[in-house]
């Protein structure tokens, strides 16, 4: 489900690429790297069927992914059913959510 996020912009690519090299040649470490993940790349779009799979695959209900996120029930709700696009932080959320797993957020 994971797909490689889009930079900002090419200068946050550029920036980023040469992060990423930096960190592949081991001069800069994951924490180093994740923090120009953040700065660096825009989270992706979540669409109904995305959210979707994603709870699935951390195996919560609606409830808990709501809970997890500062959200509604009825959002998340709204969300799965193509009523409502995920926006702001509940974007970045559901973006690590995704990347890292439930215990980023935890």
């Amino acid at each position: 489900m994971s797909t490689q996020p889009k930079a900002k912009s090419r200068i946050f690519q550029a920036v980023h690429e040469g992060a990423n090299d930096l960190y592949r040649l081991g001069f800069i470490d994951k924490r180093r790297m994740a923090h120009y993940d953040m700065m660096c790349l825009a989270p992706q779009d979540y669409d109904a069927g995305k959210v979707r799979a994603l709870r699935d695959r951390l195996r919560l209900s609606q409830a808990a992914l709501a809970d997890v996120l500062g959200a509604s029930a009825s959002t998340v709700r709204k969300w799965e059913a193509g009523d409502k696009h995920p926006s702001g932080p509940s974007r970045r959320l559901l973006d690590i959510l995704d990347r890292k797993g439930i215990e980023a957020v935890l």
